[in-house]
């Protein structure tokens, strides 16, 4: 959240470090993924093998993670993996659309409350970031300025 309150750019080093740091410790090295709140978090735990499984994914903390990487995007291509991880979101919530708190590690099933109004805020807004970097990245293509892949 230092990068989204303004206290440090996205790229600077501190924010990247943390970031990265994030990704690696926290993602669910399952088929469903997703990112953990933190590191054997036992809220609604689901799985023992906290080196698989750091805890359940959070479709919140997943978001943040893709709210991050599109404000470090410098180029169309950088928001592929932003726009994964809302694919992410929209695949394991319910078939009305509804966002819980939580996924299942193992079979993504809505874990924990549901719908967590958190998360469709989240969801919305990350989408909203997502549009409107990509407008502007692609501004920047047609007018000459967009840098090299």
């Amino acid at each position: 959240g230092i990068f989204l309150f303004g206290m440090f750019e996205p790229n600077d080093e501190r924010v990247v470090r943390t970031m990265t740091a994030i990704e690696e410790k926290l993602w669910c090295k399952t088929e469903v993924g997703g990112i953990a709140r933190y590191e054997r978090d036992f809220y609604y735990k689901i799985a023992d093998d906290v080196e698989q499984v750091p805890g359940n994914p959070w479709f919140l903390c997943t978001l943040w993670l893709a709210q991050w990487q599109i404000a470090m995007a410098l180029k169309t291509s950088d928001l592929k993996r932003p726009m994964e991880l809302l694919e992410w979101n929209t695949k394991y919530a319910f078939e009305s659309g509804v966002l819980a708190e939580q996924a299942h590690p193992y079979t993504g099933a809505p874990v924990s409350v549901s719908p967590l109004t958190w998360s469709h805020a989240t969801f919305v807004t990350t989408v909203c970031m997502w549009e409107k970097k990509h407008r502007e990245l692609v501004h920047q293509k047609t007018a000459g300025a967009e840098p090299k892949s």
